[in-house]
Order: C-alpha cells, then structure tokens, then sequence
C-alpha cells in the first residue's frame, strides 16, 4: 500500500494545522517544523512546545502519528539530544537536510550540508545509535546546493548511517520553491538506494501525484504545500476522486476553516490569529475560488472577533468548532 506523508513546513504546518489537515484523513504520518538544536541538550518542553501531540501519544486528535524533526550540524549532540527526545517516545525523528532558508543555511544547517556526505553519515550513524530500534530514524534532503552531482552520495550515506527511510525533495537548495522539480534525479537514487525511499516536491493535484510516483519510481510520496492549497487532497488521492473540488468538498473546507479558527485563537494571541487565517486561505485560492472570496472578506481586517463576524457572514457555523485534545 502507497503511504501519503503530510511534510515539516517551517512557519506553516504547526500542530493547529497538523491537526485540521490530518483530520480530512488520508496521511500514514506527519512531521513537525524543525527543531534547532546547537550546543546544549534541549529541555523536554521545547519539544511539547513544537509537538504538543507527544502528550497524545505521538499523534493529532484524529490519530496521525508525528514524527519529530531535528536540525543540526554537530553528530554528538544531535545524538545526545535524540536520546534525550525519545524518553518522550516520538512516533519517530526525522533529520532535516533539506531546508534551504539562508538564516538556516548560514549557521551550517538543512541543504547546506549536503556538501559533505561523510557529515551526513555521521549524524545519521550518531542519532540512530542513540535512539531505541523500536522509534525510527528518517531523513529529508535535497538534491543538492547549486547542483545535483552529490546527490546519490548523499542517499548512499544516510543509507549506510542507519536511516531507516529517507524522504528527498526533488529540488537543489539554489531551486528554492521555483516551480521546476527534478523528478528523474529521486528515480536514479530510487535505482540505487534499498532503504525505503519517499518523493516530494511540486504535488497539487492528483495528476502530480500519479506524475510523481511513474516518474521517480517511488510509492511513497509527500505532500507539502499541495496539501496545504488543498487541504482534501490526499484523501482525494486516496478516493482516487475527481481531479476538481465540489461543492460537497467546500463545505467540508469550511468545517476544516472553524476547526481551524477555533484552535489557532486557543493557541495564539488575538492580534495574530488573524494573520495565520489569511495565510491559509491565501494558500487555498489556487484550488478553491470560494477560498479566495472568504479571503477578500477578511484580508483588511485586523481583529479576531470582527473575524468571527465576517467568516458568519459568509456562511461558516463557528458554533461547530470544538477541537478535541491532541
């Protein structure tokens, strides 16, 4: 059976909106934003704090396991600090060598290791020793930094550190997000690698998705922003459903919207709860124009209860949202 993974979004997919997305149904896991980690051993309420579902088992509300991701240069105390995460029994760590920001990028961190293969293999080798079998040990890279020519080097070597899966994005560092992906790059690793490997980059629709998967010679694929502009579509994959939303899908979007204006004002203040509302519907107008005329009626307002009118006038029941622990 195909597995659908609901990727780490740094500054987007926080536990509110785990939450809602894996709610539509459709993920086998999900993985937090990354969580820094430099030269000291991180209290256990840093990692609550960006995966309060640890206190649910490791899992949403609706019971998608969560995987907890670690950003770093320096083996010994990633290792010391994956050791330290998994008395709190994660659903799994993953290790990010795929974030291309330039904040990251310049203190050694994400794509900008992908330079060096050995250092890849020492941190995976170092954070699988320090982890129980029973918790797996993933990793997420990209192709490259300006180029792809270390990418299968990159693969070889988390494989042989003890990764028990790896997810690469199909794009370089210097691609940034730019629409064009390097499918046939994953495949030449799918060739070489035996490790179970996961494709990403530039899925929106189902089409991608079938694209993705004869492309790179993966069954395993995760969904990133396409998730995200879509919140129904890995469950539309799943359904092997219409390429297009329906009128049943919005009404199902706008359940998903309360749930999701219900539990980012429990976790936010009231001055920026409507910030994260209008990045997730700006996002939505590529698959939704209902998105995008909810997002006009509320893009030039700035307080969280004339929010709440305004999504009642356009037809939302916030009385519905009552999100559950997790």
């Amino acid at each position: 059976m195909s597995r659908i993974i609901l990727a780490p979004m740094e500054g987007l997919a926080d536990d509110v909106l785990r939450a809602v997305l894996t709610s539509a149904g459709g993920y086998d896991w999900c993985v937090t934003e990354f969580v820094r980690v430099t030269n000291t051993l991180l209290p256990h309420s840093c990692y609550t704090r960006f995966s309060p579902e640890l206190n649910n088992g490791s899992r949403t509300a609706s019971g998608t396991p969560v995987r907890i991701q670690l950003l770093g240069s320096e083996p010994t105390m990633l290792a010391n600090n994956a050791a330290h995460l998994a008395r709190l029994n994660p659903a799994g760590i993953d290790l990010n060598f795929g974030c291309p920001t330039p904040l990251v990028n310049r203190h050694r961190g994400g794509a900008a290791l992908l330079d060096k293969p050995e250092l890849l293999h020492s941190i995976a080798s170092a954070v699988r020793r320090a982890v129980p079998t029973a918790i797996p040990v993933t990793a997420k890279m990209r192709l490259g930094i300006e180029d792809t020519h270390r990418a299968l080097d990159c693969a070889l070597a988390l494989e042989a550190g003890g990764a028990d899966e790896l997810v690469v994005h199909a794009r370089t560092k210097a691609d940034g997000y730019r629409p064009l992906v390097r499918w046939e790059h994953v495949a030449r690793i799918r060739q070489v690698v035996k490790l179970p490997l996961i494709a990403n980059g530039e899925v929106w629709t189902r089409a991608d998705y079938r694209n993705i998967c004869a492309a790179t010679g993966c069954d395993d694929v995760m969904l990133g922003r396409g998730a995200v502009a879509d919140p129904l579509l890995a469950s539309r994959i799943r359904r092997d459903d219409t390429e297009h939303a329906s009128a049943a899908d919005w009404e199902m979007i706008k359940r998903l919207i309360v749930d999701f204006w219900t539990r980012v004002q429990l976790k936010l203040p009231a001055h920026q709860s409507p910030g994260r509302l209008k990045q997730w519907l700006g996002m939505m107008q590529r698959s939704y124009p209902q998105a995008e005329h909810l997002y006009r009626g509320i893009r030039e307002i700035r307080h969280a209860t004339e929010i709440s009118v305004a999504l009642q006038r356009h037809g939302l029941d916030l009385g519905s949202g009552r999100p559950q622990p997790g």
